[in-house]
């Protein structure tokens, strides 16, 4: 980078820490400003991470007093669209953590909003990164595996009560929606980024266990445009937890089994039985890299530095919300949702908020 970028952080919680922590990793930026407004929580954030970065109660106090050239949006969902739609008309570039906002129509209004600024704006999905996900993304697009016709995506979690006591968690106007959004989105992101567009989903969405408004586990089938059919599960109520794909091809099963993020020990690639061609190329790249925030920032950065596109981690930032969407609105609707009839669904597009069949009701 010629010139150093100047970055900000919008709230402090815990995955902000994780944003901080990768940018002290970065030639050429620099952490100038931080804000939160929580009295105290933005200055001590600094101290620990930044300590010659600036504090303030609030975004727009940040922007009154500071240019920055990089905004990092770590604030609860229901906040990003505005937030983001400010940091643009700032002039400022937008990582945003997932998910990117409520709604998909929400999301439109900030990649309008980043598209008539002319700045960049970056979803953090960061299962996406690593250099085993990189290699099989590669094999797929190549048909080194013949076609994918079959997959399993879960991400199977617990979060008990205590979590759920937070104000804006489980509820549709906070948060968006339930564990699809707010878990699911991650392994869906990464499932749709190896095997490409979607052509239908249906889904159902349950409440088992935890008293909230929204969904505590929902099943859904995914067919994508190559005719690869997946199975789809989400839950908060998993003592065991993990978060796993599974791509069964002409050729090979592949699969990933980790839990917040993965490295090539997560990854195995299994050739079809009696196979006896020489798989080399299958072979996953001597020189590892794991997934997660560090190399989604840093690719992210390198791009922005350079004035390049952004990297393929961070492009498509509606695709894997649009899935989720569908999801929804196939539950709500008690129908198969294609991208064309999605866009019917209008009570969806501008909020998830759908109902959900509680289990604990019918016991």
């Amino acid at each position: 980078m010629t010139t150093t970028l100047r970055a900000a952080i919008i709230g402090t919680g815990s995955v902000a820490t994780l944003h901080a922590r990768s940018l002290d990793h970065i030639e050429g930026v620099e952490l100038v400003a931080v804000a939160d407004v929580m009295p105290g929580r933005a200055r001590e954030f600094a101290d620990e991470h930044a300590a010659a970065a600036h504090a303030y109660d609030s975004l727009e106090a940040l922007f009154a007093a500071e240019r920055v050239d990089v905004v990092h949006l770590c604030t609860p969902p229901g906040v990003h669209a505005p937030q983001a739609v400010a940091a643009f008309a700032h002039g400022a570039h937008v990582i945003a953590e997932k998910p990117p906002a409520l709604s998909l129509a929400e999301l439109q209004s900030m990649t309008d909003a980043a598209a008539s600024a002319g700045r960049e704006f970056a979803v953090v999905f960061q299962q996406r990164t690593g250099s085993a996900a990189d290699h099989v993304k590669r094999l797929l697009d190549a048909g080194a595996f013949g076609r994918a016709l079959f997959a399993t995506c879960n991400t199977l979690w617990f979060r008990d009560a205590e979590y759920y006591s937070v104000p804006w968690r489980g509820r549709w106007e906070t948060e968006g929606g339930g564990t699809t959004l707010s878990h699911g989105i991650h392994q869906i992101d990464l499932l749709a980024y190896l095997l490409g567009d979607w052509r239908q989903a249906s889904a159902q969405l349950w409440r088992q266990a935890r008293d909230v408004q929204t969904e505590d586990v929902s099943t859904g089938t995914i067919l994508f445009e190559t005719g690869t059919v997946a199975s789809v599960s989400t839950s908060v109520v998993s003592p065991r937890e993990t978060s796993s794909i599974r791509i069964d091809t002409e050729l090979a099963t592949i699969t990933v089994d980790h839990l917040y993020g993965h490295g090539h020990e997560n990854w195995r690639i299994t050739p079809v039985s009696g196979s006896l061609d020489d798989h080399d190329d299958w072979i996953l790249p001597e020189q590892e890299e794991r997934s997660g925030h560090d190399a989604f920032i840093r690719e992210v950065y390198d791009a922005l530095g350079k004035g390049e596109p952004l990297p393929a981690v961070a492009t498509s930032p509606a695709r894997s919300l649009e899935l989720v969407t569908a999801i929804y609105s196939s539950s709500s609707t008690g129908r198969a949702v294609t991208p064309a009839t999605l866009k019917d669904d209008t009570a969806r597009l501008g909020s998830l908020e759908s109902p959900v069949t509680d289990q604990r009701r019918l016991r």
